[in-house]
C-alpha cells in the first residue's frame, strides 16, 4: 500500500485554472493529449503485450501526478487474457487501424465472435461494428455514439456469441473513449496501439518483419501500478 499524491483527472481543468492556465488554451490541450496518450499506451501494453490488465479505468481510478505522470488506482478488477484471445485481438486492432474489412471478418472468427448478417455489405458493417466496439475514435461530426440508432451496425449485424474475456476489453475501450470525450480529444486507440499489436504478433511468429508498419514507442509519463484502500 502506498499513498499517491495526485489530482483526480476530472479535476484537471480546475487545477489548471488555479495555476493560471487557460483550460481551453493550447498549453492545456497539449497537456491533456500527453496525459491521454500515456494512459492509452499503458493500456495497449497491458492488453496486447502481457494480456494482464487493469479493467476499471473510470475517472475515479486515475490520478495526474507531478510531471504529468498518470497513476492507476484500485486493482479490484483485472483480467488475464489467454494468448489466443490476446493475439486474436491484436489482429482486430490492426484491422481497425488499417480500415481492413477482410481482416476484421477473419479476426471475428479467430476471437470466437459469432454474428448473423442482416445486410448485403456484411464485411463493411462488421468493420464498422468493430470500430464502434473496440476503438475510441468518433466519426466526423459525431459527439456521442448512438449504438442502437437505425443506421447502426448493431441493427444490421446480430452478435450471437461473444467471449466473456472480451467484455473487459470492450468496457475498458468505452471508458477510455468517455475520458477522451471529457478531455475534448478525439483519437483512435487502435491507431495508437498498432505498433504494440504488430510487436505481439511478430513475437508470436505470426507477422513477418517486412510487414510491420511501425515500431513500438514506450509510454512516457506513466507511473507504475498502485493499490488503494
Amino acid at each position: 500500500m502506498e499513498y499517491i499524491d495526485g489530482i483526480p483527472i476530472l479535476k484537471l481543468g480546475d487545477e489548471m485554472a488555479k495555476r493560471g492556465i487557460n483550460p481551453g488554451g493550447k498549453m492545456a490541450a497539449a497537456a491533456k493529449q500527453n496525459i491521454l496518450k500515456s494512459l492509452t499506451l499503458a493500456y495497449g501494453q497491458m492488453i496486447l503485450k502481457s494480456g494482464f490488465f487493469h479493467a476499471d479505468p473510470h475517472p475515479g481510478n486515475i490520478l495526474i501526478c507531478k510531471g504529468s505522470e498518470v497513476a492507476l488506482l484500485d486493482y479490484g478488477q483485472v483480467k488475464d487474457l489467454p494468448d489466443q484471445l490476446r493475439l486474436g485481438y491484436a489482429n482486430l486492432v490492426l484491422a481497425i487501424a488499417d480500415n481492413d474489412p477482410v481482416k476484421a471478418m477473419e479476426s471475428y472468427r479467430e476471437l470466437g465472435i459469432g454474428t448473423v448478417s442482416n445486410c448485403g455489405n456484411e464485411q463493411q458493417e462488421l468493420l464498422r461494428l468493430a470500430q464502434t466496439m473496440f476503438d475510441t475514435k468518433l466519426p466526423p461530426g459525431v459527439a456521442m455514439l448512438q449504438p442502437f440508432s437505425e443506421d447502426s451496425s448493431i441493427k444490421k449485424i446480430a452478435v450471437e456469441s461473444f467471449p466473456e474475456e472480451l467484455f473487459s476489453i470492450l468496457r475498458t475501450v468505452h471508458l477510455l473513449r468517455g475520458l477522451s470525450v471529457g478531455l475534448g480529444i478525439n483519437f483512435s486507440c487502435a491507431e495508437q496501439w498498432r505498433p504494440i499489436a504488430e510487436e505481439a504478433l511478430y513475437n508470436a511468429g505470426r507477422l513477418k518483419g517486412a510487414n510491420r508498419k511501425s515500431r513500438v514507442r514506450k509510454p512516457s509519463s506513466f507511473r507504475r501500478f498502485f493499490w488503494r484502500n
